[in-house]
């Protein structure tokens, strides 16, 4: 049994799974409303809340998954990239968990666990491919070899999908978390009179940029009539409209450029509807990640892990975190 933890932003983790890749339990505690009142995450606040939520949440993984806590063979824990704080709360959790217990520790970064939670689909995705793989934190498209190397061959020289989402959220006077809010406003308006050009339109390099796009919705917000309640949902349409339509054309590009055929959406934006109808357009075999796996969760950090290499007790006490992945 692998017991898995992911500590690396707001969301406390906790999973187990058989060394066969069976998941047994999954438990996501969210720091919605701890942060809620600051329009985003607040590194120290989460640090803390990792603190009082770990033990619980750990405890409750195995409770669920209905095992004696001695069937654990193996500890796993993501080591980066994320909040430094955050991370080391998850990191000195199960460094301590394996030691006292005697356990191999894998170390998971944390880039490689959304790829890896694409082995969670009903149709996993079978040798070489292709991910895109949006977040709040990263937008990268990452080329997976058939014996699982990861190489990253294109990434955003500036914002990540996942932050333009939130702060078009924020632009907008919507809620905290700003993507899903963005998303449900979006419904309501319509892109007949699209203001925002797709980024990076008809180049044949592999890169993502978001920062324009944040800057052309903050003047268009600027220009918006005050009270007008359907020209702001238009605005919402619109920019998620050009977002995807970026994701969606690099990716495209990517499939071309690398001859892969399939082609799996991985991270917290893989969770938008928009976005996911818009690549079945795709001529490539789609795979998406589960929606309750698209965001921070350790099922995915135990999927990762199966086929890693474990440390042993000496070299896991000299585990560190790491805010930044070589794959990011």
């Amino acid at each position: 049994m692998i017991l898995a933890i992911e500590t690396s932003c707001d969301e406390t983790c906790a999973a187990v799974a058989t060394s066969d890749g069976r998941l047994l339990s999954s438990i996501v505690a969210s720091q919605v409303a701890d942060h809620a009142a600051f329009g985003g995450v607040v590194p120290e606040i989460a640090s803390r809340r990792h603190l009082d939520l770990v033990g619980a949440v750990v405890a409750e993984a195995i409770a669920v998954a209905g095992i004696a806590e001695a069937s654990i063979a193996r500890v796993a824990v993501t080591a980066g990239p994320g909040l430094i704080g955050a991370l080391l709360v998850g990191v000195s959790f199960a460094k301590g968990y394996a030691y006292a217990r005697g356990l191999p520790l894998i170390a998971i970064d944390h880039l490689h666990g959304h790829v890896a939670s694409l082995t969670l689909a009903e149709e996993p995705p079978a040798g070489a491919h292709l991910v895109l793989l949006a977040s709040g934190g990263h937008t990268l498209l990452i080329d997976v070899a058939a014996d699982g190397t990861c190489t990253t061959i294109a990434r955003s020289m500036d914002d990540a999908a996942g932050e333009a989402f939130d702060k078009g959220a924020r632009l907008l006077g919507l809620g905290y978390p700003g993507g899903p809010a963005l998303a449900e406003l979006a419904t309501h308006g319509s892109t007949a009179r699209r203001s925002f050009t797709t980024p990076l339109a008809g180049r044949d390099d592999l890169a993502f940029s978001f920062s324009g796009l944040k800057t052309a919705l903050s003047l268009a917000v600027q220009r918006l009539a005050a009270g007008d309640e359907q020209g702001r949902a238009d605005l919402a349409a619109a920019y998620q409209e050009a977002i995807v339509d970026h994701l969606v054309e690099r990716a495209s590009l990517g499939l071309r450029q690398t001859g892969r055929s399939t082609l799996g959406l991985a991270g917290g934006v893989a969770a938008n509807g928009c976005l996911r109808a818009r690549l079945e357009t795709v001529p490539a075999r789609l795979v998406l990640a589960p929606l309750d796996v698209c965001g921070d969760n350790a099922a995915m950090i135990a999927m990762a892990a199966l086929n890693r290499q474990a440390l042993d007790r000496g070299s896991f006490l000299r585990l560190d975190a790491y805010a930044r992945s070589p794959l990011g």
